[in-house]
């Protein structure tokens, strides 16, 4: 780590004061001034790991990622993963943020939320809730369809175009149900 007066220092970058755009194939344009909106950020820290945003764009460009498709949480981090795209002259991908399903307490439905796991018992009817929730339209005879079924339907059907716009986190208008 870096260290001055032998206390752990974190490296940050000076961020420009410009908007930083993208156009999001589910959310549209977004745009974010870092210097106003977000302040210059961690690139590396003060325990010597490397920050979220280093490693993503750089791992990403790494592994020739094209397309991005994440939760619509991490929208507001991407334009300073797409200023660091930038300075590195690193490809950027197209970028696709999703609407998150949340818990009755507002908070993300996640491991560290402690959600419930998928139910085997239930796969089916709980991809069919995931897919109606990203607004997708797959026919009620499929509720109590399998997993395979849904799947074939889903790669036939997809259309990013019905995935809802939101602009946070937002609560499922029928719980993605653990129980069926």
């Amino acid at each position: 780590a870096n260290r001055r007066n032998n206390e752990a220092i974190s490296t940050r970058i000076r961020v420009p004061d410009r908007l930083i755009c993208l156009d999001d194939r589910i959310q549209g344009k977004y745009c974010q001034n870092l210097a106003t909106d977000i302040g210059d950020f961690t690139l590396l820290r003060r325990d010597g790991l490397y920050s979220y945003h280093l490693a993503v764009t750089v791992d990403d460009a790494w592994q020739n990622i094209t397309h991005s498709v994440r939760g619509v949480d991490l929208l507001d981090s991407t334009p300073r993963q797409l200023y660091l795209q930038e300075l590195l002259d690193l490809p950027a991908p197209a970028y696709a943020h999703l609407p998150v399903a949340i818990n009755h307490n507002g908070q993300k439905l996640s491991k560290q939320s402690r959600a419930a796991p998928l139910s085997r018992q239930h796969a089916g009817r709980q991809l069919w809730q995931a897919l109606r929730f990203l607004g997708q339209e797959p026919p009620d005879e499929l509720k109590t369809g399998s997993p395979a079924e849904l799947w074939i339907w889903a790669g036939k059907h997809w259309s990013m175009n019905r995935v809802p716009r939101v602009d946070g986190i937002e609560v499922p208008e029928t719980p993605l149900d653990a129980s069926g």
